[in-house]
């Protein structure tokens, strides 16, 4: 009974850590961080990091319903905060937050199978491969919907002709290509060294909470 409680207190912390990371990086992905970089791209990658700790300790099942819950409260939150008004206008407009719904559900459900496919192997294979995977998901999917003019149909109101302005890649390479193409490759760019940079703390939890369980 003891083990039972502290499994779903561990299962609700994770939870709340999920969806508090989707509902801040959808409101952070709108204030900018240099030319193509958004702060969100820098919180984003700590949900990959709670989902593969989470599958490592408890396993691919109760991941799941972590990403589900987490997916459920942090849509809901976000819809809320798309209508709320701030100082530039929604603090989430409905694009993002469907955008970020749709890129975070596929992205970490395919994070999970492909981290319990390769589980098996030395420790830091599963996490990073995964979250390799999973982050080209997830940008791919989620600036898409959010700035690409094939969704405009979406929410019409919302203007995104700045992200398809059409300029060199990244502007550096002799590749025209719309704005928000340039942001995706960055936001990628920094979820790979994330994912990379986080195979520390990941280590740090699994023999912790090892030594707890001993």
């Amino acid at each position: 009974m003891e083990q039972r409680l502290t499994d779903n207190k561990t299962m609700f912390i994770a939870i709340i850590m999920m969806a508090a990371v989707v509902i801040l990086s959808n409101v952070l992905v709108q204030f900018y961080l240099g030319a193509f970089l958004t702060y969100g791209a820098f919180t984003y990658p700590i949900a990959f990091l709670i989902n593969d700790v989470v599958n490592k300790l408890e396993g691919p099942k109760r991941a799941r319903k972590v990403i589900l819950w987490g997916f459920v409260v942090g849509v809901f939150c976000s819809l809320i905060g798309s209508q709320i008004e701030g100082e530039f206008g929604p603090l989430v407009t409905l694009r993002i937050a469907i955008g970020s719904g749709l890129a975070f559900l596929i992205a970490h459900l395919s994070d999970t199978y492909i981290f319990h496919f390769f589980r098996k192997l030395k420790w830091w294979v599963p996490p990073l491969v995964s979250s390799t995977i999973g982050s080209a998901l997830d940008t791919f999917i989620f600036f898409s919907v959010a700035f690409s003019l094939t969704f405009v149909f979406i929410e019409p109101q919302n203007d995104v002709a700045w992200a398809n302005e059409v300029s060199a890649l990244l502007n550096f390479f002799p590749i025209d290509t719309p704005f928000w193409i340039s942001m995706a490759i960055a936001d990628f760019m920094v979820k790979i060294f994330l994912a990379s940079l986080f195979l520390i703390p990941f280590r740090r939890i699994i023999l912790s909470a090892r030594q707890i369980n001993v």
